[in-house]
Formats: structure tokens, sequence, C-alpha cells
């Protein structure tokens, strides 16, 4: 059985929108691996809302008991902005991620629960759509299959649960699968029957942190 612990991050970027009392809050949700890549986003975010009357970022980078968190209020009420919106993101136990609010104000004033209640919500909003991923260690290799043991080699990577990055179509099929590590050694086994131990897997690449998707929150 396996007992590693999840390290679970969001697998693409999301967006979500809601309002309150005409004010909108637009979250904005992005995978980041670092300080530097979520300042990015935080950047190109402001950018694409210029308009905008505030930009609540927050951001957790790291799992477990290594990791870096920020967040600002961008002009409103201290404490009412980005600490709930932090918060939510620490609640859901994601790493390697930021988020930004983006509100355009809309006459009228929420008052400090209103607000801490609604940067909250667009954080928990969001999340309802983020796609998780386990950030687990991967080999990629590469491998040749007569046309013959095609379709059976796809039925091997799937019960092993590859993911198929190529395939070319030559003399023969060449097939670049990237494997969890867990599941490589069963898939070398099942190759080796396959083909009765006439093709060998080439290792391209090895990751320790590569996003695998897993359910969602929604």
């Amino acid at each position: 059985m396996d007992e590693r612990v999840k390290r679970l991050v969001p697998l693409a970027p999301v967006e979500t929108e809601i309002r309150v009392v005409n004010s909108r809050f637009i979250a904005s949700l992005s995978p980041a691996n670092s300080v530097e890549e979520a300042r990015e986003f935080v950047a190109e975010t402001k950018k694409r809302f210029p308009d905008a009357t505030h930009h609540v970022p927050a951001f957790v980078i790291g799992h477990g008991q290594s990791i870096i968190t920020h967040c600002t209020d961008d002009g409103e009420p201290s404490g009412t902005a980005g600490r709930p919106a932090l918060a939510v993101l620490q609640g859901s136990g994601l790493g390697n991620v930021v988020v930004v609010v983006t509100r355009y104000f809309g006459g009228t004033k929420l008052g400090t629960g209103g607000l801490v209640k609604a940067y909250g919500e667009s954080v928990k909003a969001v999340l309802e759509h983020v796609q998780l991923a386990d950030l687990v260690p991967t080999t990629t290799i590469m491998f040749s299959l007569p046309y013959s043991l095609y379709e059976l080699g796809l039925r091997a990577v799937e019960a092993c649960n590859g993911i198929v990055l190529q395939d070319e179509f030559a003399v023969d099929v060449t097939l670049t699968v990237q494997f969890q590590d867990s599941t490589l050694e069963e898939f070398k086994a099942r190759l080796t029957n396959l083909t009765s131990g006439q093709v060998d897997a080439i290792v391209i690449e090895e990751n320790p942190n590569t996003p695998f998707p897993v359910a969602g929150f929604g």
C-alpha cells in the first residue's frame, strides 16, 4: 500500500466570478512552482484587468512544513481581503498555487464583515473548479513495437496508468510514455512478457515533481 503523502497542486489555471451587492469579484487561480512564478501571475492578472479597483493576491508555495505564503489587501481595509483569501487557500491543502481576486467596485460599500466574506467566497468559488494534480516522481521512457503489438502495448500502458506523450509511425511504432515511478517496473515486466524480451525501453527523463491528475474539488 502506498503511504506517500500527496502533494496536491492545481493542474491548470482557472477563473470564476461572483457578484456581491453590485461589486464584481473575479478570482484567477494558477499553478506556481516558485515565488517568482506567483508574482509573475499576479502582474499578468493586473495587466488583464487594468481598470479594476483592487487586485488582492495570495499564494502558497511548497507543502507541509516547507511553505512560503504571501498576501496583501491592495488598498482594501487591513485584514479584510488578503488574509481571508489566504486562509481559504491554505485550507484547501493545495501547494504551489496563486490566486488573485480582482474587484470592480459596484458603488456600495460592503463593510468589514462583508469584505471578509466576499474575498473568502471568491476563493472558495474558484477552488470548486480546480482540477487537482499530485506531485509524483515520474520516468519518461521510449520504446518501439511492431504494428501487430501496438494495441496490446497501449493496453499495457493504460493498465499501468501511463500517459502517452508521443507516438511515431514508421517501420515500427515508437512510443514515448510517462509513468509514475511506482508503476514503472510493472510496465517493464508487461513489456518483457508482451515482446518475449525483444524490446528494451530507453529512459528519456526522470522528474521527481511531475503533476499527475487526481480527482478535483467539484
